[in-house]
C-alpha cells in the first residue's frame, strides 16, 4: 500500500479518536483520546505556550504576538486532527478570548484556523466543566475545585457527583502579573481582597481543595522533588494544607531560578509560579482546607464525562481501566474476572475485615494480576511494580496506587522478598499486609490454573477453622504436588493457618 493510500484509508468510526482543543489564556493545547469513556485514555497531547492573555487585564486586548502563536498552533492541530481521523472534535476558549475586546475577532480567525466551531465558555461554565473533570478523575470527591488558568480562577463546590454554583475571579497567573505590575508582593493584596469576598470558600474549612491547572501542577512537581517523593505521578498527589502554604510562601519569596529542580518546569511557565503560589497560600489562609489534592483531570475530561450517559457515569473509573488492561494484556482475560470471585470467597472465609474500598482495590489487583506475563520471568515482579505504579489510573489516590503496584509485584515474588521500600512507605501497615496476602493468594491461583479460565470456579480456596484448604476435583488431582504445597504454605503463614489440599470424592 502506498503512503497516499494509507492516509486515505478510513478507520472504522468506533476506532477513531476524540479530539479536544483548549484555547486558554496561557497555552493552546490539543489532546486526543481513544474515545468517550469513564476513564479516557490520551493518545496524543501537545501544547503551545502562547501567553494569549498577556496584557489583557491592562490593555483590554489580546496581544498580536499571542494571537499569531495561537493561530499557528491551531493550524498545526488541524492537520494533526485530520491525520488522526478524529470522530468528534470539540474546541473551547476561556478567559482571555472571553474578556478581551478583540476576542470575537480572534475567535473568528481561530475557527478558520482549526476548521471547527469554538465554544466560548463563561466563567461559570468553565467552573462546572472543571468540577465534572474532578468527578471523573477523583473517587467520591468532597471539597472545592479550583481551576487556575492564565486569566482567571474558577471555584466550585463538589460532593460526590453533585455540583454547587460556580464562580470566576480574575486571579489567573497572567492577569495577576499584569495587575500587580510583576510584583508578587503587590499580588497578595489583590488576591486577598478578591478571595475574602468569595462565599464559596466559606464551605472549604476542613475539606479538600482540588487544584486544577498547569501552574499548580508545576508547583506540585517542585514540591515532589523537594520531598524526594517516590511516586512521580501528578494526579492524586496530596499535600497537607499547612505544608502547601509554607511551600507556596517559599516560592513567593525566592528567585524562581534558585528553586530546587526548577529545570523540571517549562521556562515559559516559571514566571507564573510565584503568582500561582500567592493564590494557593491565600486560599489556605482564608479558607483552611485540610489538604490540597492535585487533579490532572479538568475541563477537557469534564467535557467527556458530560457526554456519557448515566450508566457510564456510574462506572468505577479504576475498574474500567483495570478491565481494559486485563483485556489488552492478559493471557486469558476471563481468568482475571474469575480471580475476583475466587478471592471474594477466600476473603469471606478468613473473617478478615475488609472495607468496600479494600474490596474495590482487591478486584482491581485481580484484573491486573497477569498483565505483565510477557516480561522475562526474572523481572516480572519489578516490571509489574513499575508498570502498575505509573499506569494511567483515575479514581485512586497514591496510597491505593502503591497498594496495587505492590500487590501485582508480590503476585510474582515471595511475600518475604524486599520489594520497593519507597513505595511501601506510602501504604499503611494494614494495606501492606493485604498486598502480601493478595500476592500469595494469586500465586496459588496461577499455579493451579496456568492463567486459564474455567479452573478457579472448580477449585475453591477457603479457611476452615485452623486450616487453609484448597479443594481440587478428582480430574485435577494430579495438580497436587510439592510446588503447589509450597505456595499454599506461603499463604498459610500470612494468615496463621495450616495448609491442606483436599481431593473431591476421597
Amino acid at each position: 500500500m502506498q503512503v497516499s493510500d494509507a492516509l486515505s484509508a478510513r478507520l472504522p468510526a468506533e476506532h477513531r479518536p476524540l479530539a479536544i482543543v483548549d484555547i486558554g489564556s496561557n497555552s493552546v493545547r490539543l489532546v486526543a483520546y481513544e474515545g468517550p469513556s469513564r476513564s479516557p485514555n490520551q493518545i496524543f497531547n501537545e501544547k503551545s505556550l502562547c501567553a494569549l492573555g498577556h496584557g489583557v487585564f491592562t490593555t483590554g486586548k489580546l496581544p498580536k504576538s499571542g494571537m499569531e502563536k495561537a493561530l499557528t498552533a491551531l493550524r498545526r492541530f488541524r492537520v494533526l486532527i485530520e491525520l488522526m481521523e478524529a470522530n468528534d472534535v470539540y474546541v473551547v476558549a476561556t478567559a482571555a478570548a472571553r474578556d478581551a475586546s478583540n476576542g470575537p475577532e480572534f475567535v473568528k480567525a481561530a475557527e478558520e484556523a482549526i476548521g471547527a466551531p469554538i465554544a466560548l465558555l463563561s466563567g461559570e461554565r468553565e467552573a462546572q466543566l472543571s468540577a465534572l473533570g474532578v468527578i471523573s478523575g477523583i473517587y467520591k470527591p468532597n471539597g472545592i475545585v479550583g481551576d487556575l488558568g492564565g486569566g482567571s480562577l474558577e471555584l466550585i463546590d463538589v460532593k460526590g457527583a453533585h455540583l454547587g454554583k460556580g464562580a470566576t475571579l480574575p486571579l489567573g497567573g497572567l492577569a495577576l502579573m499584569d495587575a500587580s505590575e510583576r510584583s508578587p508582593r503587590a499580588a497578595v493584596k489583590i488576591v486577598r481582597d478578591a478571595l475574602s469576598r468569595c462565599k464559596i470558600l466559606e464551605k472549604l474549612q476542613g475539606r479538600t481543595f482540588y487544584a486544577v491547572g498547569g501552574t499548580w501542577r508545576a508547583l506540585a512537581k517542585l514540591h515532589m522533588h523537594q520531598r524526594n517523593y517516590p511516586l512521580p505521578v501528578m494526579h492524586g498527589y496530596v499535600i497537607p494544607a499547612q505544608d502547601a502554604a509554607a511551600f507556596a510562601g517559599l516560592v513567593e519569596r525566592v528567585n524562581t531560578e534558585a528553586l530546587n529542580s526548577i529545570a523540571s518546569v517549562n521556562a515559559a511557565r516559571r514566571p507564573l509560579l510565584a503568582y500561582g503560589a500567592v493564590v494557593l497560600e491565600e486560599i489556605i489562609q482564608i479558607a483552611h482546607p485540610s489538604e490540597i489534592v492535585i487533579s490532572t483531570a479538568g475541563v477537557r475530561e469534564g467535557l467527556i464525562y458530560e457526554k456519557l450517559d448515566e450508566a457510564q457515569r456510574r462506572l468505577d473509573p479504576l475498574l474500567v481501566t483495570a478491565r481494559e488492561l486485563n483485556d489488552l494484556l492478559s493471557r486469558a482475560p476471563a481468568a482475571g474476572e474469575e480471580l475476583c470471585v475466587w478471592t471474594d470467597h477466600f476473603m469471606k472465609s478468613t473473617h478478615l475485615e475488609e472495607t468496600p474500598e479494600e474490596k474495590r482495590l482487591r478486584h482491581a489487583a485481580s484484573l491486573l494480576a497477569d498483565v505483565n506475563w510477557r516480561a522475562h520471568p526474572d523481572y516480572r515482579g519489578e516490571q509489574s511494580l513499575n508498570m502498575v505504579a505509573n499506569a494511567s489510573f483515575m479514581g485512586i489516590d497514591h496510597a491505593a496506587r502503591a497498594f496495587l503496584a505492590l500487590s501485582t509485584s508480590y503476585r510474582h515474588l515471595s511475600a518475604e522478598e524486599d520489594i520497593s521500600p519507597q513505595l511501601r512507605s506510602l501504604v499503611s501497615a494494614r494495606m501492606l499486609d493485604r498486598a502480601r496476602i493478595f500476592g500469595a493468594v494469586a500465586r496459588v491461583a496461577f499455579i493451579i490454573s496456568a492463567a486459564m479460565p474455567g479452573v478457579l470456579p472448580r477449585t475453591p480456596l477457603a479457611c476452615q477453622k485452623t486450616k487453609l484448604v484448597l479443594t481440587l476435583p478428582s480430574d485435577l488431582a494430579d495438580l497436587a504436588g510439592d510446588r503447589l504445597m509450597n505456595r499454599l504454605k506461603q499463604l498459610a503463614r500470612q494468615i496463621g493457618r495450616e495448609p491442606a489440599i483436599a481431593i473431591m470424592g476421597r
